[in-house]
């Protein structure tokens, strides 16, 4: 038998954001839970092909494959923005080649990416001697350094816990990433601390870090949600952990 039905466009009215997250990632999509659970928005999720291992080689990969993975994202409602979710991929990609990659698949879109995020984020907070945190290998963390310094950023303390494994990344301790932060947010020339790699979880503890700190403290998957919300004309005051949700 067949059934009787309406349509409703309320769906149409929602604003539509797209992320595109890496197959190896096991942290991102629970934080972002935590902000956009309050947004009257819809966030899309689709995955893309990622190493296991973290080099600038097998980040490259990424690029011939973000036009595909983007295309999986819904097309019948416009997306207002879509990230891409990978600080050291962003990094060594570059951004203009994600966006033009992204907007291949979605022309009328916003793009942003952790990197990128988290420029303007510090620029927000109007800090530029910057502490990082990173997992990565060398290679990769002198890479993100160096981005931070092409936009007048100056990572003045780095401290790295070496990992190349995403796997090894998912599973650092909190109590590890809070002793981090504490540990490179100490030093007086610091003014914020920003913790590099979606992958990281940093959520739990941001506030506790602020506090101990009295400084801001900026993670890839805080600055994306904030940035992703502002391009999309979201609020952002309130809805997320830390200074720079606070309005």
């Amino acid at each position: 038998m067949q059934l009787p039905f309406e349509i409703d466009h309320s769906v149409e009215t929602t604003k539509a954001l797209g992320l595109i997250v890496l197959s190896a990632d096991e942290t991102i999509e629970r934080e972002f839970r935590e902000i956009f659970h309050r947004q009257a928005a819809a966030l899309y999720h689709t995955r893309i092909e990622s190493a296991p291992d973290v080099t600038p080689e097998t980040l490259m990969l990424m690029k011939d494959r973000l036009t595909d993975a983007a295309g999986f994202l819904p097309g019948n409602t416009p997306l207002s923005v879509v990230g891409y979710a990978c600080t050291s991929g962003a990094t060594v990609i570059g951004a203009d080649a994600v966006a033009a990659a992204v907007g291949r698949a979605h022309g009328s879109a916003k793009v942003t990416n952790p990197a990128s995020a988290v420029v303007a984020a510090l620029k927000h907070l109007n800090v530029t001697r910057v502490g990082v945190v990173s997992p990565y290998v060398e290679e990769v963390s002198n890479a993100v350094c160096a981005l931070l310094r092409d936009n007048d950023l100056d990572p003045v303390r780095v401290g790295s816990f070496g990992q190349g494994e995403e796997a090894v990344v998912a599973r650092i301790a909190l109590g590890s990433v809070e002793d981090a932060i504490c540990s490179v947010g100490s030093d007086p020339q610091v003014e914020a601390v920003f913790t590099s790699c979606t992958n990281l979880r940093t959520f739990p503890v941001i506030e506790a870090c602020e506090k101990r700190l009295g400084k801001p403290v900026i993670s890839s998957n805080l600055a994306l949600a904030w940035h992703m919300m502002t391009l999309a004309g979201l609020g952002t005051a309130g809805q997320g952990p830390g200074r720079l949700f606070a309005g």
